[in-house]
């Protein structure tokens, strides 16, 4: 096979594995939108996530990059998925001070990547030259959006537990950077190699953390159920001693003719 068919072919598996790294978040949705709540989840990857996919969709549009449809599709579907993540994390955020900040950013956000747009497109004379300025913006918002995890991090490292840490989005984060590498070193594009390079690295960097963790972790939520139903039982017993002292107040209380 020669070079460029194998690099087509791990293109085509990059752009699958992109749609899943898109997707990997659902188990955790999923567990905010049993429990009503956001609990300790963070939305820093989410808003990343949608700045990145959006600088891309710049970058995918005819008048900047002709040759851009298929980024254009992909992070088209990135962008609308990050905001129904979004969405719902503002919808089961407790603190309305939380709701309001990742409102703001998002909105900044969005005024940023159209602000781009209008100033590459008026200003810049030449298609090259748009796609130089916006892929060096897609390569940095790229870079950032595979670091957003490092919050997280830091609390798994505090915690020495990766509860908070979603594993499958970790291994998406992996995947999808090494596929990627691999696809820009055949035909050498730094623009990719570089952020999909730090991608590759941080994703490793979470699952031997998931590794280092996963038992303390399991450890932790077991003490904890452990704790709650020791509580629920407390409870109960205070219940039951309530009622029997309630019972034999109300047998010594006199009746109508002076007896107890």
């Amino acid at each position: 096979m020669s070079p460029d068919t194998i690099r087509n072919v791990i293109g085509i598996i990059g752009n699958v594995i992109s749609f899943g790294l898109f997707l990997s978040p659902l188990p955790t949705f999923v567990q905010i939108w049993k429990k009503r709540s956001v609990e300790q989840f963070k939305p820093d990857p989410y808003l990343t996530s949608a700045v990145n996919c959006m600088a891309w969709v710049v970058y995918g549009l005819p008048m900047i990059n002709p040759n851009g449809l298929l980024v254009l599709t992909t992070n088209g579907v990135g962008t609308f998925i990050s905001f129904i993540y979004i969405a719902i994390f503002v919808l089961y955020s407790s603190d309305n001070k939380k709701r309001v900040k990742i409102l703001t950013i998002l909105l900044v956000e969005i005024c940023f990547i159209v602000l781009l747009l209008l100033l590459v497109v008026f200003l810049v004379p030449t298609v090259s030259k748009r796609t130089l300025i916006v892929g060096v913006v897609a390569v940095v918002l790229c870079v950032i959006n595979y670091g957003a995890p490092l919050s997280v991090l830091k609390m798994v490292i505090e915690t020495r537990s990766v509860e908070y840490m979603p594993f499958f989005l970790s291994l998406a984060c992996f995947a999808n950077g090494a596929i990627w590498t691999a696809y820009a070193l055949i035909r050498i594009e730094i623009f990719l190699v570089i952020p999909n390079g730090s991608g590759a690295l941080l994703g490793l960097v979470q699952l031997i953390l998931y590794a280092t963790f996963y038992k303390s972790t399991q450890r932790q939520i077991a003490e904890r159920r452990a704790a709650e139903g020791k509580g629920a039982e407390v409870d109960l017993s205070e219940v039951v001693v309530d009622r029997d002292s309630a019972a034999k107040k109300t047998n010594k209380v006199p009746n109508s003719h002076g007896r107890s």
